[in-house]
């Protein structure tokens, strides 16, 4: 039997980076959370962790280019918990490359997790929240949706795209149906991401700009998330930035 009290958040990439961060921090703090991810391995160590400390989730293994199998990764989650409040719209890659390297596999991939993913989490579960007029859905943008850099081109439109879905929900979403949207920013963060660049020199450039500065943590966003999601009903924070004191640009 579903349960209807307290909060329930869906958070997609919730296997590494800043996905397992904000499900961690977000259960630490009495929400029941939906782990969605390809890498159900890992997000049964998750589950574990957090049960443990006394929290509850749910595993809700699953690609967010799967349009289909997000529908129904939302409907176990209002299923086991009775509601989804919010929806952390995490998941995303980063192959950087120069775009005459002409891998055009990479930016097929980008678009279908980076637009499309958000995009189908979205859908999965907005039916549910313009029927109870209220829910949150916070997309993980970047730094790099506000400025392209070289390598960069592709996955910089994408995260453009973002910020822009996120600035017409608000338009189209909150003010008549209550539903709050945010577009988290941020800019350089340790995560998995960095090890998956496979051009071999944007990789070894980025590595070289960052050896003596201090990138954000995925801790760090785990908690700008959490903010936002916690203002009272009556505050919608639309973009939150969130760059490390070493980033210049």
């Amino acid at each position: 039997m579903p349960s209807d009290g307290g909060r329930v958040a869906l958070i997609t990439g919730a296997s590494s980076g800043i996905g397992r961060a904000a499900a961690k921090g977000l259960a630490a703090t009495g929400w029941r959370v939906g782990l969605l991810a390809r890498r159900k391995d890992r997000l049964d160590d998750l589950a574990e962790d957090i049960r443990g400390a006394g929290g509850e989730c749910v595993v809700l293994p699953c690609d967010v280019t799967d349009r289909d199998g997000v529908r129904r990764a939302a409907e176990t989650l209002i299923d086991t918990y009775g509601h989804i409040h919010a929806l952390v719209n995490n998941a995303g890659i980063m192959p950087l490359s120069p775009l005459a390297a002409g891998r055009v596999d990479d930016w097929e991939r980008m678009v279908d997790v980076n637009i499309k993913g958000v995009l189908f989490g979205i859908a999965a579960v907005l039916p549910h929240m313009l029927e109870r007029r209220s829910g949150h859905v916070v997309n993980v943008g970047s730094v790099a949706g506000r400025r392209p850099f070289p390598g960069a081109t592709v996955y910089s439109a994408t995260k453009f795209a973002v910020r822009s879905i996120s600035a017409g929900m608000h338009l189209e979403l909150s003010a008549s149906d209550g539903i709050r949207v945010t577009d988290i920013e941020p800019g350089v963060v340790r995560t998995e991401l960095m090890d998956h660049i496979p051009d071999q020199d944007a990789r070894r450039s980025f590595e070289e700009r960052w050896a003596d500065r201090r990138p954000l943590e995925a801790e760090d966003v785990a908690e700008a998330i959490r903010f936002v999601l916690e203002a009272p009903p009556h505050v919608n924070v639309n973009e939150l930035l969130v760059r490390p004191t070493d980033q210049p640009t």
